[in-house]
């Protein structure tokens, strides 16, 4: 694939595609996470333990599908699989304002729609980053990483800008609206894309539970591997526990609106866009493995400015200290991302996605149950404080693993399920 090497990826048309396609998909996704709250909140009077299980249905698809989802999806091409999950979760999505506009919306109803959106996301995410190796090489999924981060954090920034006004103009069931039509548009972008990956060959007598098996053990017996899921399992948990009060303690402690709210999400995304421009260059002069761990040991402290925060303008001195945890969430992240897709093989790039996402993703229905029932027996505040020391405390696992002084990759492009790559030093 030959593209320039000053503006890079970007000049790849099929790249560029697929950057269009992140690029409305995610600000779908960021309206999505602040109006689906918002409706329970607001349309519906939810209290804490409701909203908390919410957010548990939201993220309860990686528990249902996760692992079967990398096997099946390692079976077929992926850009199929991005363009229809796409699709139907915009057609899901959009069910909400109707049922509301007919008088039948329920909380049942938002979990119902929470859980198939989610458990279509998994299907979407596991396709999408096994697709990226096929469309880009191995040898630029630093910088397509990096570009795709960026954009989702222009995203991040845009998304509650957006969705914060226009829930209150025109209520936040109708501002769902928005988030299902930036994910068809995602949808009809990626089926523009022109580049046909190989299509996979099944071995003789594939069966799903001994592919599930092989993707298991390969992540799990790989130390940097191992240490990356762990790490992001112990993170998410807390942040999730951190975020499903973030909006009550927003709400009804410091009395803002869904214009203050979305503005302070803006800030977290202020710091996800220079974590996506700092990526490469932070990666390249600490090391790939450091940057893993330091990124949350350095930036998550900083979260605990916000329960401290009161009526007024310390509340937007707190939404600046949330700034950081986005900034380090995005540069390990791609760097997390890059080293997974190097080190697996072509034909586990799928399981290995998948299995990575059960664990490190598996605490966080868990997480949002734990914030709700935290909100409710101790109140929103305590439940910031104890996502904020369990984020930092999400660095351990990096730290006492290989990649406390991994500084650099060399890709291992043998197909070797059962033996971690030697390529790590």
């Amino acid at each position: 694939m030959s593209t320039s090497s000053r503006p890079g990826l970007l000049h790849d048309p099929d790249f560029g595609r697929l950057f269009a396609a992140t690029a409305l998909g995610r600000l779908g996704d960021r309206i999505l996470f602040l109006a689906l709250p918002l409706v329970a909140i607001e349309a519906l009077g939810a209290d804490e333990l409701r909203i908390g299980a919410l957010a548990a249905m939201t993220t309860a698809g990686s528990l249902l599908v996760g692992l079967p989802a990398g096997a099946w999806v390692d079976r077929v091409r992926k850009r199929p699989v991005m363009i229809s999950t796409d699709l139907v979760r915009a057609l899901v999505l959009s069910t909400i304002p109707v049922a509301w506009w007919a008088g039948l919306l329920t909380i049942w109803w938002l979990y119902a729609v929470a859980l198939v959106h989610g458990v279509l996301t998994v299907f979407f995410d596991v396709a999408y980053v096994s697709c990226l190796p096929h469309l880009v090489g191995r040898d630029k999924l630093v910088e397509a990483n990096s570009k795709l981060s960026a954009i989702r954090s222009v995203t991040s920034i845009s998304g509650p800008t957006v969705a914060g006004p226009l829930a209150g103009l025109v209520g936040a069931p109708a501002t769902v609206l928005a988030s299902a039509a930036g994910m068809a548009v995602s949808g009809l972008l990626a089926l523009s894309i022109r580049t046909r990956e190989p299509r996979p060959e099944p071995g003789e007598h594939p069966r799903l539970g001994r592919e599930i098996r092989e993707g298991l053990r390969f992540v799990l017996r790989h130390p940097a591997l191992r240490a990356v899921m762990v790490g992001d399992a112990i993170f998410n948990l807390f942040l999730v526990m951190y975020q499903t009060m973030l909006l009550v303690f927003l709400e009804r402690e410091l009395g803002l609106r869904p214009f203050g709210v979305g503005l302070v999400l803006s800030g977290m995304g202020c710091g996800a866009l220079a974590g996506a421009l700092l990526a490469r260059r932070v990666s390249a002069r600490v090391g790939l493995g450091p940057v893993i761990w330091l990124a949350s040991l350095v930036t998550c402290p900083l979260t605990a400015l916000m329960p401290l925060a009161r009526p007024g303008w310390s509340v937007y001195v707190a939404a600046v200290g949330l700034a950081p945890l986005s900034l380090g969430g995005v540069v390990r992240v791609v760097a997390q991302s890059s080293l997974q897709q190097a080190l697996t093989p072509d034909r586990l790039l799928g399981r290995m996605s998948a299995t990575a996402r059960f664990v490190s993703w598996g605490g966080i229905p868990l997480g949002g149950l734990l914030g709700g029932a935290s909100g409710t027996a101790f109140g929103a505040t305590a439940t910031l404080w104890a996502g904020a020391a369990g984020m930092t405390l999400s660095a351990l696992p990096a730290f006492l693993s290989p990649l406390r002084t991994m500084h650099t990759l060399a890709t291992d492009k043998t197909d070797k399920a059962d033996t971690a790559p030697e390529s790590v030093r």
